[in-house]
């Protein structure tokens, strides 16, 4: 195992994260279960917490999943999930081999269900409980332990993997405290911050600290954009609530950075403001719509962006266009580099696929393109995602270039076109060798690579590919644009030119 490495807090199979959403979700049934503030301006003075506490405490929750294994499974399984996972490592690292069992499994139960802890929070009290979408993901059956122990069914409403949120319901017999979402998108780097859940188990468990950073990209899906809390974060706490001072949930608990397992002060929180709209979807209909431009992107390096004429390196590298798909209609070609969407400047890659997101299917779109050393301003009618998990692919080249190229190039003939799967309207130029201190390999060109495009030009022949680097060394470029394919997926890439 890698000795640091993001972890979901998990215990055994699971854990739960929560993310409330207390506005726009419904009337609730009761004015008087809303949680309230504690009325001592917790901003201006420091009595401690016990105030704010108490006034939310009550509205996070417990989430109990169980799963049956599979018969062909069953004889790797463990109390702490399968053999040789995640908590079983850490359970016996900390407890040793006749450490504690998970609550209701007895020791020698590793046929019996799976069992998972995590933590919620209730953001309606008709029963509204919003929880990880990993906590919940393939459990037979869901049980939210309120806040006094009192233990209801849950009913999965409709989930959401590449944000990690899922939305559960309970029926309970009178309404339930509730917590409302304040906006993270006011949240500073150095406010204080508490969390709350469920520990490795243990309920209603209160850390202190403050946000460490804004907007983590810590690499778990196309719309990362965390806060970064150093409030501790264990396994189980995962979708507890983030609270400010106001007793406003600003962030659900996801993920810890860890090298044990435990905390380490490193924790990540999905901001309160790109939760809302996901469990509102998910309370209307169990899914989430997105928006969908039908491009692969690849991050702008320096390197690229010398190479495509860009003054900075910034925006969104269209590797790939969908033949059907709406910025193909809008005139987007290979080669673009989206720097605008709706007037919102796109500095990184990764920007991109969450603004699009955000945009209902069907809406009008106004894209800002950098192509052939110039602006241009496309139209675009932005679709619906096709598939709730699907995720913009982002190939993200960020090696730095040697002195050379370092190829062995051949044509393309038959034998190689049908060893690759080539369909018949594919050329390129093959790649047959490559030296490995050479700028090409550590570019990440390999031997069977196919060179379609360089300097944004087509090549059927080695000649071509020579002509090209000729051409762009004497024009004085500092790097060479070529378009690769491997295992049918295009990208660029950017081979500096120096003199050899």
């Amino acid at each position: 195992m890698a000795p640091n490495r993001l972890r979901r807090p998990v215990l055994a199979v699971t854990s739960a994260a929560v993310l409330a959403l207390g506005v726009g979700l419904g009337a609730p049934l009761a004015a008087n279960t809303e949680v309230k503030p504690p009325s001592v301006d917790l901003t201006r003075t420091d009595p401690g917490y016990a105030d704010l506490v108490e006034a939310v405490m009550p509205a996070v929750v417990g989430v109990r999943t169980e799963r049956a294994p599979a018969s062909d499974e069953m004889a790797q399984q463990s109390p702490f999930g399968p053999r040789g996972g995640d908590m079983e490592e850490f359970m016996r690292r900390f407890f040793g081999e006749n450490g504690p069992r998970i609550p209701g499994m007895p020791p020698g139960a590793e046929q019996g269900p799976q069992i998972g802890m995590g933590s919620g929070f209730v953001i309606d009290p008709s029963g509204y409980v919003v929880t990880n979408n990993h906590v919940v993901e393939g459990a037979d059956d869901i049980t939210v332990i309120l806040n006094e122990g009192e233990e209801l069914p849950g009913k999965l409403i409709g989930r959401d993997p590449s944000t990690d949120l899922a939305l559960i319901k309970v029926e309970p017999k009178s309404p339930l405290p509730f917590v409302n979402f304040g906006n993270s998108d006011d949240v500073r780097v150095g406010d204080r911050v508490l969390a709350i859940g469920s520990p490795f188990g243990l309920g209603s468990t209160v850390t202190s600290g403050i946000v460490s950073a804004r907007s983590r990209d810590i690499g778990s899906g196309p719309y990362d954009d965390f806060l970064q809390i150093d409030a501790a974060i264990n396994r189980g706490n995962s979708g507890g609530p983030t609270f400010n001072l106001k007793g406003e949930v600003v962030g659900v608990n996801t993920a810890i950075f860890s090298p044990s397992g435990g905390s380490v002060g490193i924790g990540f929180a999905i901001p309160a403001a790109a939760a809302r709209d996901i469990i509102a979807d998910l309370r209307d209909d169990g899914k989430v719509e997105r928006g969908w431009l039908g491009v692969t992107i690849q991050r702008v390096t320096d390197e690229l962006a010398d190479g495509l004429g860009l003054p900075n390196a910034e925006g969104a590298l269209v590797s790939n266009v969908s033949p059907d798909g709406p910025a193909a209609a809008a005139g987007v070609e290979r080669g673009d580099v989206i720097l605008r969407f709706n007037d919102q400047t796109i500095g990184q890659m990764r920007e991109l696929p969450r603004v699009v997101a955000r945009v209902a299917p069907g809406t009008e779109g106004n894209l800002t393109v950098w192509r052939n050393g110039q602006e241009q301003n496309l139209s675009v009618n932005v679709g619906q995602m096709p598939d709730q998990n699907q995720q913009v692919a982002a190939a993200d080249q960020s090696e730095e270039a040697g002195p050379r190229l370092g190829l062995a190039l051949a044509p393309l003939s038959p034998d190689a076109r049908q060893s690759l799967g080539l369909a018949a309207d594919v050329h390129g130029v093959l790649v047959e060798d490559v030296d490995p201190n050479g700028p090409a390999a550590e570019q990440g060109i390999q031997p069977g690579d196919l060179i379609r495009e360089v300097a944004r030009e087509p090549v059927t022949e080695p000649s071509e590919v020579i002509s090209a680097v000729r051409q762009a060394a004497e024009r004085g470029d500092k790097s060479l644009l070529m378009l690769l394919s491997r295992d049918g997926q295009d990208r660029f890439v950017a081979v500096r030119l120096t003199a050899t």
